[in-house]
């Protein structure tokens, strides 16, 4: 009876951290987005008007008073922005990040790691087609692909992709 106790935990342990993938790692994610160039971090801490903007803007709530761009620099020049958020899919993070040119455009959308089952992740090429896309159309009404089998990661990739876009037009953006 205790081997089939423990046969049984070990099997839900491990088949619960055999859903982890972990694609690639903070630096390794920075230095795709960047390069070799310099990176910076830009902290920001939005105000009560500012927080109110974004979560309208970005058709979702802040989860914190503190926001992070990573800056990419080469010399005096910025070379883009990018952002790392998690959020939780159904019970289980998804990471991304999230890389903007230097006037705000999403340049690119990076699956970083990925805790539910793979059959809820989203191809690469659905978050290929978020370069390019203006705030306003980062939407499933307005063009973006719905991946049947994925709706919660692609609804949350989507929040991620919206509120650093929303964070960018209010606080950065000159």
């Amino acid at each position: 009876m205790k081997i089939k106790i423990a046969l049984c935990v070990f099997f839900l342990i491990f088949t619960q951290s055999a859903f982890a993938q972990i694609f690639y790692s903070k630096t390794e994610a920075l230095e795709l987005a960047f390069g070799k160039a310099t990176i910076e971090n830009l902290s920001l801490f939005p105000d009560e008007e500012q927080s109110a903007k974004i979560q309208q803007l970005a058709k979702t709530k802040l989860d914190s008073g503190l926001f992070t761009f990573y800056v990419g620099k080469e010399g005096d020049k910025i070379s883009g922005y990018a952002a790392i958020e998690s959020e939780t899919v159904r019970t289980k993070p998804e990471t991304i990040m999230i890389i903007l040119t230097p006037s705000g455009e999403v340049r690119g959308v990076h699956l970083l790691a990925f805790h539910e089952p793979a059959e809820y992740m989203p191809p690469a090429r659905w978050f290929e087609s978020l370069a390019k896309r203006d705030l306003d159309d980062m939407d499933f009404k307005k063009g973006v692909d719905a991946i049947s089998g994925a709706t919660l990661s692609t609804r949350s990739a989507l929040n991620s992709v919206r509120k650093v876009q929303a964070f960018y037009d209010v606080m950065v953006k000159k």
